[in-house]
C-alpha cells in the first residue's frame, strides 16, 4: 500500500495527466481549431457523419449498391462534406423484398452472443463457492428476480421473469457494447480511404429493433392478460355487459360512455407500441450523436465524461423498458370487479 505522501504524488500525477489530456483535446478538437487557427480552417479531426438508416454490409453487392454511390446532386455545391474533403454519399433504402445483413443487425447478434457466453460460462461449472463470473451472474439474476417478484408477486414473477430479464439485459448490453471504440473504427472503406459503411452500429439506433421489442412487449402483455383472465380480459376494450346493463336501466348516456372508455383503452394499448419504440430509439440515437460530437469538439477527457453518462443512460433505458412491460403485465393480469 502506498504511503500518504505516495498517494498524494499519484493523485497529483493523475491530475496533471488529465489536465494534459484535456488541453490536448481542446487544441486538437474543433473548438480549439476554431479558436487558435480561425473558423475558416479545417479541423484536425474529420467531421463525424451520422447515418440514421441502418447500412447494409453483407452481401457485398448490397453494400456497394446502397452505401458507396456518390450523390451527384450534392457535388459542387459547397456542402459541409465537400468543405472537409469528403465525398457526399447517399443511402438507398432496401426494398420490401430485398434482404441484406445490416450493421445494426450484426450488432444485435454480437450482443446476443456476448450475453449467451456470459451466462453459459458463468453456470457451466457451478460450484458451492462461486467464482467471480458465477458470482456476477448469480447477483444479476437474483437482483432482477427480486425486482420482478416485488412488483408482481412470487408466483407470477417466476412466470414472467425470463422475458423481463431478457429485455433488460439485451437493451442494457446493446447500449454498453456500442460504446466500445471498435464500433466507430471498423468499416468498409471507399477508394479514398474513408469509411463508407461501418461494420457494426448500436442496434438501438435502428428503428426496427425498438419496434420489434415494443411488439414483443405488446404481445406478451396481451397474452398474459388473456391467459389469466380469459375472455373477460377483453371486457375492458368491449364492455358489452356494462353497456347492456346501462341500456336496460335507461341510462343511454352512461352506455355510450362505457363504449367510449373501452375504445380509449384499446387506443392506449396500441399507443404503448409507439411510445416504447420512439423512447428507446430517440435516447439511443441521441447518445450516439452526443458521443460523436464530443469526440469531434473536445476529444479525450470530455469524451470519457460522455461515456460515463451513456453507461447510465443505457441502464436507465433498459430499466424503463423492462419495468414498464412488467407494470403493464401486472395491470393486465389483475381482475377488475365491475361496479354495479
Amino acid at each position: 500500500m502506498p504511503s500518504g505522501a505516495g498517494a498524494r504524488r499519484l493523485l497529483l500525477l493523475g491530475g496533471l495527466a488529465l489536465l494534459a489530456l484535456f488541453v490536448a483535446g481542446l487544441i486538437t478538437g474543433a473548438i480549439g481549431t476554431a479558436i487558435l487557427r480561425g473558423e475558416d480552417q479545417d479541423p484536425l479531426l474529420p467531421q463525424p457523419q451520422v447515418h440514421l438508416p441502418p447500412q447494409p454490409i453483407f452481401p457485398a453487392e448490397a453494400r456497394s449498391e446502397h452505401n458507396f454511390a456518390p450523390n451527384k446532386a450534392d457535388e459542387g455545391h459547397g456542402s459541409g462534406d465537400e468543405a472537409i474533403g469528403k465525398k457526399p454519399y447517399h443511402f438507398t433504402p432496401l426494398g420490401m423484398f430485398d434482404f441484406a445483413i445490416t450493421n445494426t443487425m450484426l450488432s444485435a447478434w454480437v450482443t446476443t452472443l456476448v450475453l449467451l457466453g456470459i451466462f453459459l460460462f458463468g453456470v457451466r461449472k457451478a460450484k458451492m463457492v462461486p467464482g467471480r463470473l458465477q458470482n456476477l451472474v448469480e447477483m444479476a439474476v437474483e437482483a432482477l428476480l427480486g425486482f420482478v417478484e416485488g412488483v408482481i408477486g412470487r408466483d407470477m414473477g417466476r412466470r414472467v421473469f425470463p422475458l423481463i430479464a431478457t429485455v433488460f439485459l439485451f437493451v442494457a448490453f446493446n447500449a454498453w457494447i456500442a460504446l466500445l471504440p471498435i464500433y466507430p473504427s471498423l468499416g468498409f472503406k471507399d477508394s479514398d480511404g474513408d469509411i463508407a459503411a461501418h461494420l457494426v452500429r448500436s442496434a438501438g439506433t435502428d428503428l426496427n429493433m425498438p419496434l420489434a421489442l415494443a411488439l414483443v412487449s405488446f404481445v406478451f402483455v396481451e397474452y398474459w392478460g388473456l391467459r389469466m383472465l380469459g375472455f373477460g380480459y377483453l371486457g375492458k376494450f368491449i364492455p358489452v355487459g356494462q353497456f347492456f346493463r346501462n341500456v336496460r336501466r335507461g341510462q343511454l348516456f352512461q352506455a355510450g360512455i362505457s363504449l367510449f372508455v373501452g375504445f380509449l383503452e384499446g387506443i392506449s394499448e396500441l399507443v404503448r407500441v409507439v411510445s416504447f419504440t420512439f423512447r428507446l430509439f430517440g435516447n439511443m440515437t441521441a447518445g450516439e450523436v452526443l458521443v460523436l460530437m464530443a469526440a469531434f469538439l473536445v476529444p479525450f477527457v470530455a469524451t470519457v465524461a460522455v461515456y460515463g453518462l451513456e453507461l447510465l443512460v443505457g441502464a436507465v433505458q433498459a430499466l424503463i423498458f423492462a419495468g414498464l412491460t412488467l407494470v403493464f403485465v401486472t395491470v393486465a393480469t389483475t381482475p377488475h370487479e365491475e361496479e354495479h
